[in-house]
């Protein structure tokens, strides 16, 4: 079934001159972005993202590394888009995930770990409300959609 998942470039990921690269991957592989933007993350929004994690002692280290830069969030869209992502992203730790993955590629780290994917569709709807408004997301055909998927595949 076509979704809609969120990808955020982290700051290890930007300040290492990966966008384009990772961009590519998730292109490459048949998603399509549907929204892409540069961002500063406010503290509002890392407690309301991280609201899971506020209370543990790592905390303020995750909410300061992913301030040090922009981030850049994308809305990416395909079929089962949300588990493709997570499986092309790997492990959260960079050194457990698997090479190939984008973390096994790019990362030695569980915090400096390149990207945040959304991890269920409900997740993921809720993610994108809150670093998209409505009209950032865009819904279009690619014309390469028949050399993507077989006929009947996305719906």
């Amino acid at each position: 079934m076509m979704e809609k998942t969120l990808v955020l470039l982290k700051p290890s990921c930007v300040q290492r001159q990966l966008i384009g690269e990772i961009v590519n991957r998730f292109e490459r592989r048949g998603l399509r972005v549907a929204g892409m933007k540069m961002m500063q993350l406010s503290d509002e929004i890392l407690r309301e993202h991280y609201a899971h994690l506020v209370d543990r002692p790592f905390f303020p280290s995750l909410a300061a590394s992913m301030q040090t830069s922009p981030v850049v969030a994308l809305a990416l869209e395909g079929v089962d888009a949300v588990q493709v992502v997570r499986t092309m992203t790997g492990s959260t730790n960079g050194r457990e995930a698997a090479p190939g993955t984008i973390r096994g590629d790019y990362s030695m780290s569980n915090q400096q770990n390149i990207v945040h994917a959304s991890d269920s569709t409900s997740n993921a709807e809720i993610e994108l409300k809150r670093f998209f408004r409505d009209e950032e997301i865009f819904d279009y055909t690619s014309g390469a959609i028949g050399f993507i998927y077989g006929e009947g595949e996305a719906k």
